[in-house]
């Protein structure tokens, strides 16, 4: 056989060599396109019903004023929540401290923004964030910071006021009005209207009541039917220190009803407001979602360190990675704001778009 006709064969093969590894590569690159299209298929799927980490987000955190020329009438005597009868004759200097900063909310919506002087943390909402802070996240108060502003009112709760608190700020002389700490859907309306009573302006306490009320029943007549409803667990988180489940008498039980959703916390038998998280009450809850603050969702790493929590990538809402946010400033604040809190969080959790 000549040298010619074996080098032509050889390059034949060599040919249908590359020709069998260009088709194979071929094959393969058409097997990944059609896998990562899928993939992207399924997650669009998952978006579509509802699926996925979703933000329930307000398009202004600020509680809206009431219009009214309505000016405070004082002095006024009101019932303190602590049973004590408090006269008010100024209200020109207002701190307005919880744990929810709901407080500061009402005083701002009333109208009475300009005259608040010192909050807590939690009433971190844009307009108020130059105001002095005197108070920690969990509503702790600081008496030297406190009296250092020369408040003419305080308006607290019996929570965050502790008794050597109390004992400090009544002998130096401070007007102290103190309201229900528990914050649910029933207590929005009784609490402006208490706040407002408190300032010398009820009027004005109606008409935001009356506003608040509106709102709220229209947000919760909007909110999809879903059936069975769906069961969501409220989780509250600050670091890998502190991972608890609401539970009955959190305040998040009653939003999660108002979204037209079942308690995971009550559906699993807990007792407590809040308890920390085991594996079992997770599993035996099986949440469709889990509903956080974004700053405690931040805290733990966001949805992938929530995922690691023991119990909740087994539970449909781990699954599916259903975990829906909303800012601290407002999400238990059960204020002014709370008829677009549900229709925010309505629209995130039902996946219908953001309020």
């Amino acid at each position: 056989m000549s040298t010619a006709v074996t080098e032509g064969r050889r390059g034949d093969r060599v040919r249908a060599g590359w020709w069998r590894v260009v088709a194979a590569l071929c094959i393969a690159s058409l097997l990944a396109c059609a896998t990562a299209c899928t993939s992207k298929s399924s997650e669009n799927d998952a978006e579509r019903a509802g699926h996925g980490p979703s933000t329930a987000r307000l398009t202004d955190l600020d509680p809206v004023p009431i219009e009214s020329d309505t000016a405070p009438v004082l002095p006024v005597t009101v019932r303190s929540f602590d049973g004590s009868m408090v006269t008010v004759t100024d209200a020109d200097r207002i701190i307005a401290v919880d744990r929810f900063g709901t407080l500061a909310q009402i005083v701002y919506a009333l109208g009475l923004g300009p005259k608040l002087v010192g909050r807590s943390t939690s009433a971190s909402f844009p307009a108020v964030r130059d105001v002095p802070n005197v108070a920690g996240g969990n509503g702790s108060m600081n008496v030297e910071s406190i009296l250092a502003l020369q408040p003419s009112v305080l308006l607290t709760d019996t929570t965050s006021a502790t008794a050597a608190v109390r004992e400090q700020l009544g002998a130096a002389g401070v007007t102290i009005v103190y309201f229900d700490p528990s914050r649910t859907m029933a207590g929005v309306l009784p609490q402006i209207e208490a706040v407002a009573a408190a300032l010398g302006v009820p009027e004005r306490g109606q008409v935001l009541a009356q506003r608040t009320g509106d709102e709220i029943a229209a947000a919760k007549a909007a909110v999809p039917a879903h059936d069975p409803p769906l069961t969501i667990a409220f989780l509250y988180l600050r670091s890998t220190a502190i991972m608890m489940m609401a539970g009955p008498g959190s305040g998040a039980d009653t939003l999660i009803a108002a979204l037209g959703a079942r308690d995971a916390g009550t559906v699993v038998g807990l007792t407590e407001p809040f308890t920390t998280i085991t594996s079992e009450a997770m599993l035996g809850a099986a949440p469709d979602v889990l509903l956080v603050m974004s700053d405690g969702l931040e805290s733990i790493g966001g949805v992938d360190g929530l995922e690691s929590i023991p119990g909740i990538a087994q539970t449909p809402a781990g699954r599916d990675r259903r975990v829906v946010d909303m800012s601290d400033a407002v999400l238990l604040s059960f204020g002014p704001n709370t008829g677009r809190v549900i229709a925010a969080l309505s629209a995130a959790v039902y996946d219908t778009g953001h309020a």
